[in-house]
Parts: C-alpha cells; structure tokens; sequence
C-alpha cells in the first residue's frame, strides 16, 4: 500500500524574510549523571569526527492558470472575393466574373491546370473507391510464418549438472519437474544430487527443492494429483514425493524388492485408483508399483523376447531397457526401447512369454533415446538413435516408414506436439533444435534453432503446444515457444497424415513380402544344390512376370519392325 502526505501551501507565503530576535537559552530536558557508567568513561585522544554538510533542497508543484482554446473556422462558399464586391449582389459578381475572364493571365492559368483536373476527373469515373473489387475471388490464406524463439532460461543452482528428466504438471499446469544428474564413472556424485521444481513464471529460484540420498534420474507427474510424483533412483529404488513438501521422498520401496540396477525410466499407468506406476531401468526387468503398498511390486515383467513357447525368460538374457512409453488409451499394452537398439512392445495380460512381448522391432544400431506414440495415431511411434530419428508402424516390424537422413551430430531426443498431428521436436549434440512437420517437409526441418552452445538432451513440450522445454548438458532448461501456425491443425492435416502413414506402410510392405521371397528363394536355392551360393544366385532370375513381360514385348517390337 502507498502511503502518501500531500500538503498545499499558497504561493504568498513562499519567500518571506525572516524575522530574528534575541531570546535566552531554553532547556527542553536533562539527565542526571549514572555515577556508575561515569567511573567507566574513558577519555579518547584524539577523536576524530566525520560530518557532512550539504545544501537543502525542497521540492513544489504548482498549478498555473490553464489557457482555453476555441476552434473557428470559415465557410467559403462563395471562394474569395474582394473586398469591393458585394457577394450577396448577382450583378456585381458576374461583372467581375467577366473581367476576370478577359484578362490573358486566368486563360494561361486554365490551360495549364486543365489536363491534370481532366484526368483525375477520368479517373474518378472509372473507379468506385467505395466499391469492393473481386468480392466473388476466394480469400487467400495468410502467409504462414515459422518462428520460434527462447523466452525464458531456468539455470541450476548448484553447478552445470547434466539434465536427467523433464516432466510437465497435467492439465495445463505452469509448473514442470527438473532433474539433475552429475556422477563420475562409479556412479558416485559430483556435485548436489537436489532436483527442483520450477514456476514458468519465476526462473530465479525454484518454487520446490527435494533432496533425495542419491542422485534422482527420473521424475514423472501423476496424471490425476498435481501434487504427486514418482520418482527412479540411482541405487534401484523407486519412491514417491509430494509438491507440497520439500525433502526427500514421502514413500520408498525396501532396498531388497528395488531394481539390481539404477532406475531409468518410471511411468504413472491408467488404473482405477490412479496410484500405481511401473518402471524400468538396464537390469532388464519392469515392475508395477502401487503406491498404496510398496513393500513389494504387483507385478514383475522379464524384457526377454522368447522364440517359442517353450522357452523359459531369464534375468541373464534380458534387454536392458533405456525408455519406457506408455498410452493411457491403451491401459494393458506398453513399449520399452532397448539399450541393444530394439523397441519391444508388451501386454500384461499375457499369459505366456510370448504374449507378453509379442513384438519386436529392430529399430537402431544403438540405443534407443527416446520413444513415443503419435498421440492421433496411435499405431505410429517415433524413435531416436544412432544420429537418426524414424518413424514406425505396427504393420510394419522390418522398417521404418519415414526417418530422417543421418545427422553430424547425435541426435539425443524427440517429441511428438500434442496439438498439431504432425509436428515433432528433434534435440541435437550441438545445441540445435529443429522442428519436423511431416505434412510439409519429409527430406528436412521447416525450421532449426541453436538454443545453445552446449548440448541438448531432453525435450518435452507442454499440453498448449506452444512452449517446449529444452534441457542441456550444463543444467540450463531453456523455454522455447513456437509460433501459432505451427502449435495448431488444419480441418484437413488428419485426412492427409492418414493418407502418407498409409501410403508409406503400404510400400514398406510390399518391401518386405519382396525381400521375403527373395530370401526363401536364397534358402531354397541353397538346400537344392550345395555347390550353389548366395553370390551365383541372381534373385531376379525366378521372377516369371517379369521375365514373361519381357519376352512379350521383344516379341512385338520384332513383328512391328518386320512390318516395316
């Protein structure tokens, strides 16, 4: 609240003389000497005794007499005339009129202004400014413009502690989960192993600090409480923290049903009572966790893709897995990507091993960084790895049905936008973000932006569409914004995605039907004769169509040129 002391005073008083007059002392109080403080004074020699003297000054306002303005003005419409010519008199003005007419100079004058009044009198005639041409065109879209751009960067505190994991609060939240992860080469930390919560609107200090007992990888929103979030931690552990409260987590598993390795990856699932989540990491296994009961896990699952049914799933042939993705749409079924460049997907209603992870796709050469549904279409999910970025389809396991060419640098993760269906982010090693939207450019990005110098590692963009947040190497998450013409759909962006998923499916299978008979014809050819090998064998040779074909055709350019 302001608090304010306005005081007038007329300008008569400002300025008078002052008046002295000779007057005696006046005491106006006194203290009696404290014997016992006297005894203890000390005297000081020398004393030195800074004092300033400076002019005062004062300050006043003054309203002064306001001057009032009054606006005239004159009609001519008569135009000037003398003042010896009466107006109002129809024969004085028409004598003058004439005598005016008379004189050479008004004949040069009209002559001269002539062409120009009778063209633009012409082109009055010929165009109606008040009328709107080519009302019956259609209108033309506005001219999109891309544009993106940082506008705001939320620094670590406690040194350049690479980003972990980036995670939204649901529903339009301002508020997003940060966590850090600094650790040398036998995973013992570097540096503060807090991880933070951030305001969008506050990038100075945190809004919430927690402080796990060792370093928290992982940290995820649970879709129906905005106040709760479950959490991996580096020695296998899994626990759950509340937004309301600082510190370390509320609830934790017991060490001896944790993971046998660090935990990557925790996910919240749609269940009835929205408190249970599943998790991951590079033992190879999956455990479902309720945060009801967390002595023990619900649910166990072996990422160990089994040839028949008769196999049994072991901890010592299981994929380490790198990410998790999980669509609420689809409560029982899930998929993981694989430290050996595999995305594997699962159902846990399952019974046997071969039901629970009934595909696999063999996606890149590497890890697999990041993996994510399309949220409109669902049968489509995109992967990161080995410095590419593809797109996959369930009908489609030996081959992506869109990736991107290989990138210099590392390609380190990607996002789907959750408002316009094809739009993805792409981070990369050297600082670059680069938007990819599939309707306007398959080949490369519609647009790309060096966020920084260091390198980007996560990325994950807000339910708006419109802010997505990058987190580097050295701590820094930088908010990015995009422009509307990309956060938005058209009426008929779903109609032509479906179109080119479809197309591009389509081809990939007629793909992989060719290179299945090529390679039966490969074994067969083998099994018939030893002596033949795969470098004799020429897999054009079986194809009768084409070989028909072409002796029909030889056979009819030969009659025509005999006809000749």
């Amino acid at each position: 609240m302001e608090i304010a002391y306005a005081y007038t005073k007329r300008r008569c008083d400002f300025g008078r003389q002052p008046l002295f007059c000779e007057q005696g002392p006046e005491m106006c109080d006194t203290i009696s000497t404290n014997v016992a403080e006297h005894k203890q004074y000390i005297l000081r020699n020398p004393v030195h005794q800074p004092t300033q003297n400076t002019p005062c000054f004062s300050e006043h306002y003054v309203n002064t007499i306001r001057a009032e303005y009054t606006t005239t003005g004159a009609n001519h419409a008569e135009g000037g005339w003398p003042k010896d010519v009466n107006v109002v008199d129809p024969e004085a003005t028409q004598r003058y009129r004439r005598k005016i007419e008379k004189d050479d100079n008004y004949i040069h004058c009209v002559m001269s202004l002539a062409p120009g009044m009778d063209h633009y009198v012409m082109q009055n005639n010929a165009i109606d400014m008040y009328r709107t041409y080519y009302a019956e065109m259609p209108t033309l879209p506005a001219v999109e413009r891309n544009s993106c751009r940082t506008v705001n960067v939320y620094r670590d505190a406690n040194g350049q502690r690479p980003i972990g994991s980036i995670s939204w609060q649901p529903d339009g939240g301002q508020r997003f989960a940060v966590t850090y992860c600094d650790v040398d080469f036998n995973r013992n930390p570097r540096s503060s192993v807090v991880s933070y919560i951030w305001d969008i609107e506050n990038a100075n200090n945190p809004e919430v600090i927690f402080t796990p007992t060792c370093p928290l990888l992982d940290l995820q929103f649970n879709p129906r409480d905005r106040n709760m979030l479950a959490g991996g931690l580096m020695n296998g552990q899994v626990g759950v923290w509340d937004r309301r409260h600082d510190g370390d987590a509320s609830i934790k598993c017991a060490p001896h049903v944790a993971h046998r390795e660090l935990v990557r990856n925790v996910l919240f699932i749609n269940s009835k009572s929205g408190q249970e989540f599943f998790s991951s990491g590079p033992d190879g296994a999956c455990k479902w966790w309720d945060i009801r009961n967390m002595s023990e896990p619900t649910e166990e699952m072996i990422i160990d893709v089994v040839k028949s049914s008769f196999d049994v799933q072991s901890m010592a042939n299981s994929n380490g897995v790198s990410t998790l993705e999980y669509e609420p749409t689809i409560p029982t079924r899930f998929m993981v990507g694989t430290e050996n460049g595999f995305v594997i997907g699962g159902n846990r209603k399952g019974k046997t091993p071969m039901e629970k992870l009934p595909a696999k796709f063999e996606a890149h050469l590497g890890p697999v960084w990041s993996l994510e549904r399309n949220p409109n279409f669902l049968k489509n999910f995109l992967t990161v790895g080995d410095w590419t970025a593809r797109v996959w389809s369930e009908d489609c396991r030996e081959s992506a049905v869109v990736w991107s060419p290989p990138h210099r640098h590392k390609i380190t993760a990607a996002t789907w936008s959750p408002t316009r269906l094809s739009l993805m982010l792409v981070t990369q090693w050297n600082g670059l973000l680069a938007t990819w939207d599939l309707l306007r450019r398959q080949h490369e990005p519609v647009l790309t932006m060096q966020v920084c110098e260091e390198p980007l590692l996560r990325v994950r963009m807000h339910e708006g569409g419109t802010l997505a947040a990058c987190g580097s190497r050295k701590g820094n998450i930088y908010m990015t914004e995009l422009s509307q013409n990309m956060a938005q759909s058209d009426k008929n962006d779903k109609v032509l995605l479906t179109a080119i998923f479809e197309r591009e499916a389509k081809r990939e299978r007629i793909l992989e039907a060719r290179m299945r008979e090529i390679r039966l014809k490969l074994r067969q050819a083998e099994e018939g004769s030893p002596v033949a090998s795969v470098t004799d064998f020429d897999p054009s040779a079986g194809d009768r169509d084409l070989a028909e074909a072409t002796t029909d055709y030889m056979q009819a350019v030969k009659k025509e040129l005999a006809a000749m």
